[in-house]
């Protein structure tokens, strides 16, 4: 599997973690962290590794095209 699907994929999987989390853990408080927030900082991560991994397959499409 290419880089850039590695990274599309792994920022797909990360998004949708943090969505899960922030769907699920509304009303919930641990004593630290409150799942909430976490999947908030989570989608923000897994959406900016999936812009990443568009931008490296498309300059690699580019690249190869010459």
């Amino acid at each position: 599997m290419a880089p850039a699907h590695k990274t599309l994929l792994a920022g797909s999987i990360t998004f949708v973690a943090g969505l899960a989390l922030w769907l699920s853990g509304l009303d919930e408080k641990i004593v630290i962290i409150t799942p909430s927030k976490v999947g908030v900082v989570l989608m923000i991560l897994g959406g900016l590794e999936t812009l990443y991994g568009v931008y490296m397959s498309v300059r690699t499409d580019r690249a190869a095209r010459g």
